[in-house]
C-alpha cells in the first residue's frame, strides 16, 4: 500500500509540474508600454490577438489604459508562426537580437521599416521574423527584464525562458539560437552532462547570464557591429521616379447617385493637383478604375497585369474592399492611401499603409494636448444635452479625464439650465470654456441663446464655446453668435472660403468642370487635390525615400493637414493633424495649425 501510495503521490506531483510547464507557455506573453493615443483596440489591432485576452492578462485595463503603463500582451494563438515580437532590454543592440533568433540583421530591418538606431531603445517591441529553426515551434516565452514598477519587482528568476526541445536540435544548436554559451546552457541543466543527445519534448531552462561579451559569437570577431553600423549597412538603396505611376481604385458608377457624385468630384480634385505638378515638370502615368459596389469584388482589378507596377494606389471607399486591396500593396510593395474611414485596422499590421482620416483614439489625444495647452487652468463646464450625446461620450469622458490629471476644474449643467445656473459656475479669474455633450445643431439651437445672453451681461468674463468638426456645417446659420461666443471647434479638415488658396481652387474647379462642387464637409474636391498633391510631390522629390522624408513634406494644403506617424515599427502611417478654428471677437476667423 505504501508504494502505491508513494507512486500515486509521485503522479500527481508529476501531473502537476507539467500542468505548470504547460500553463507557462500558453500564457506567454511579451510586454508593451502604452503609446499617446493608442486604444486597447488598437493594440489588439497591432498584434493580432483580441481585447478580451489582453483583458484577461492585465485586470482593470477594459476600464482605463494610461500613457507610460504596461500592458502584458499574450502571444497570437495562431498558426501563422513567421513572427514574433519581442520587447527590448536594457543592453540589448540589434546584433545580439540576430544572435538570439537566428536571423538577419536585414530580416529585421525588413519586418521593421519604423525601426532605427535612434529609436532602438528599451521597451520598444519589434517584429521579428523567425527563423527557419524557429518556424518549427515558435518561442514560448519572454524576457521579464523590463518590467516596470507597476508590475512590482519581483526577484529575478533563474531562467529567462523554457525551451522545448525540437527534432534534431542539439546543445550547440539551442545555445546558439539563445546567445550563450554550451558551458552556460548545461550548467542550468545539469542532466545535460555527458549527453550527446536530447530527447524531444524535453525542457531546459535558458539561463539569464551568457558566455559572450560584446555581443560575441564563436568563431567570430571579438567586436560587434553598432546599431548604427547594422542600420546602415540594411537600409533599402534610394531610388529616383522618373515617372511616378499612380492608381485610384473607388466607386465611380453602379452605386447611388450621391455616392458616384462624392467619388467623381474627388477624382476631379484628383486631377487637378496632377495639373499643377506636371507644369512643374513631373511626369505622370495615371490609371483610374471602378470599384463598384458595396458587396461588388475588386479581384478582377487586382488581377490586371499594370497594377502591380503601380508605386502608390488611392482608395478604396467601402471597408469590404480594404483588406483584399491592402494585401496586394503589401505583397507588391505599393503604398496605399486610404482616404475615407477611420475605422479600418489594417494601419496597424501593414507597413504600405497611409490612412488619412484619423482614428477616434489617436484624434482625441491630440485635441486634449492642444486643448490643455490652449486653455492651461481654464475652468471648462460641460453642458449635458438631452439628446444626440452619446456619440461624443468616449471624447467627453477622455476629456474629463486628461483635465483632471493637469488639476483642471471642471462642471457640468444641463441644456435646460436658466440663466442664473450659467452665471453660477463662472469663474472671474479663468478663461471659462463651455463644452456642449452633443455636436448636433439640435443642442447648438437650445444653448447659443443662454450663452449670448450671458456674455452680453457679463461681458468683463472671459468666455468661449468649444466643439466639433461638424459645427463645420451649421456656420452659415450661426455665424454671428460664434463670433459673438469667441468660438473654438476641432477638426482634420477645414478650408476658409475667403482665403486666396480656397478662391482660387473654387475657381478653377468652376472652370475646369463648369459646375460646382458639393456644399458638404470634407468637401471632397478638396480631398482630391490636397492628398493627390502631397504624395504625388513627395514621391517625386525624395523618390523611394519619401517614407524616411515625410516629416519635411510641408505643401500648403487647402482643406486638410497631414502630419504622419507610424502606427507602430512594422505598421503603417496615421495621419494626426489637428487643427483648432477660432471665432474671434474681432470677427476674424483662424486656423491654429499645431505642429
Amino acid at each position: 500500500m505504501k508504494i502505491i501510495s508513494r507512486l500515486i503521490c509521485l503522479l500527481m506531483f508529476a501531473g502537476i509540474c507539467h500542468q505548470n510547464i504547460d500553463a507557462q507557455e500558453n500564457q506567454s506573453y511579451f510586454l508593451h508600454t502604452i503609446e499617446k493615443g493608442q486604444s486597447l483596440y488598437s493594440i489588439a489591432s497591432m498584434y493580432g490577438v483580441s481585447q478580451a485576452d489582453i483583458i484577461k492578462l492585465n485586470p482593470g485595463s477594459d476600464v482605463k489604459i494610461y500613457v507610460g503603463h504596461t500592458l502584458r500582451i499574450p502571444r497570437p494563438d495562431t498558426n501563422d508562426q513567421r513572427a514574433t515580437y519581442h520587447t527590448i532590454a536594457a543592453g540589448e543592440t540589434l546584433y545580439r537580437l540576430t544572435v538570439k533568433y537566428g536571423v538577419s540583421a536585414k530580416d529585421i530591418c525588413d519586418a521593421n521599416p519604423g525601426l532605427s538606431a535612434e529609436n532602438f531603445r528599451i521597451g520598444q517591441v519589434i517584429r521579428i521574423p523567425m527563423s527557419d529553426m524557429a518556424q518549427e515551434d515558435a518561442a514560448t516565452s519572454e524576457e521579464e527584464k523590463t518590467q516596470t514598477s507597476q508590475l512590482g519587482a519581483p526577484v529575478q528568476p533563474r531562467c529567462r525562458d523554457m525551451h522545448k526541445v525540437k527534432r534534431k536540435e542539439t546543445i550547440y544548436s539551442i545555445s546558439r539560437l539563445y546567445g550563450i554559451s554550451e558551458e552556460a546552457l548545461i550548467a542550468a541543466n545539469p542532466e545535460l552532462e555527458g549527453k550527446n543527445k536530447i530527447k524531444r519534448g524535453t525542457f531546459l531552462c535558458i539561463p539569464y547570464e551568457t558566455a559572450y561579451s560584446n555581443d560575441e559569437k564563436p568563431g567570430e570577431s571579438s567586436v560587434a557591429p553598432t546599431n548604427s553600423e547594422l542600420f546602415y549597412e540594411n537600409a533599402p538603396k534610394a531610388e529616383h521616379y522618373t515617372t511616378i505611376k499612380a492608381a485610384i481604385i473607388l466607386p465611380f458608377f453602379n452605386v447611388a447617385q450621391s455616392e458616384s457624385a462624392r467619388m467623381t468630384e474627388y477624382y476631379e480634385g484628383f486631377l487637378m493637383a496632377v495639373d499643377s505638378l506636371k507644369r512643374t515638370g513631373v511626369s505622370f502615368d495615371l490609371y483610374a478604375y471602378n470599384s463598384g459596389g458595396e458587396q461588388a469584388s475588386i479581384n478582377s482589378i487586382l488581377e490586371k497585369k499594370e497594377l502591380k507596377d503601380m508605386d502608390i494606389i488611392f482608395g478604396p471607399l467601402y471597408q469590404s474592399h480594404i483588406e483584399p486591396l491592402a494585401n496586394f500593396a503589401q505583397k507588391n510593395g505599393i503604398r496605399l492611401v486610404i482616404p475615407f474611414t477611420s475605422k479600418d485596422n489594417t494601419v496597424f499590421q501593414n507597413p504600405y499603409v497611409y490612412q488619412i482620416n484619423t482614428p477616434q483614439s489617436y484624434l482625441y489625444s491630440e485635441v486634449y494636448d492642444h486643448f490643455v495647452r490652449q486653455f492651461a487652468n481654464a475652468n471648462v463646464i460641460f453642458i449635458e444635452a438631452t439628446q444626440g450625446h452619446k456619440e461624443k461620450e468616449s471624447f467627453i469622458k477622455g476629456l474629463k479625464d486628461v483635465l483632471r490629471s493637469h488639476g483642471m476644474t471642471a462642471s457640468t449643467l444641463k441644456e435646460t439650465a436658466v440663466l442664473e445656473s450659467f452665471k453660477s459656475v463662472l469663474d472671474p479669474n479663468k478663461t471659462n470654456i463651455f463644452i456642449p455633450t452633443s455636436g448636433s445643431n439640435l443642442t447648438l439651437i437650445k444653448v447659443l441663446p443662454q450663452l449670448t445672453l450671458l456674455v452680453r451681461e457679463l461681458p468683463e468674463m472671459d468666455v468661449h464655446l468649444f466643439g466639433y468638426p461638424e459645427w463645420q456645417t451649421y456656420t452659415k446659420d450661426h455665424l454671428e453668435a460664434f463670433f459673438e461666443l469667441d468660438t473654438y471647434f476641432y477638426s482634420s479638415f477645414y478650408t476658409n472660403n475667403l482665403l486666396p488658396t480656397a478662391i482660387k481652387f473654387t475657381n478653377d474647379y468652376r472652370k475646369w468642370y463648369n459646375k460646382e462642387m458639393d456644399d458638404r464637409y470634407p468637401k471632397f474636391g478638396m480631398l482630391g487635390f490636397d492628398t493627390g498633391y502631397f504624395f504625388l510631390k513627395g514621391l517625386s522629390a525624395y523618390g523611394s525615400n519619401f517614407e524616411r522624408d515625410i516629416h519635411k513634406m510641408n505643401p500648403i494644403s487647402i482643406q486638410t493637414g497631414f502630419k504622419f506617424q507610424r502606427a507602430n515599427n512594422w505598421g503603417g502611417f496615421i495621419n494626426r493633424k489637428v487643427f483648432f478654428v477660432h471665432f474671434t471677437k474681432n470677427f476674424e476667423l483662424i486656423k491654429l495649425d499645431f505642429d
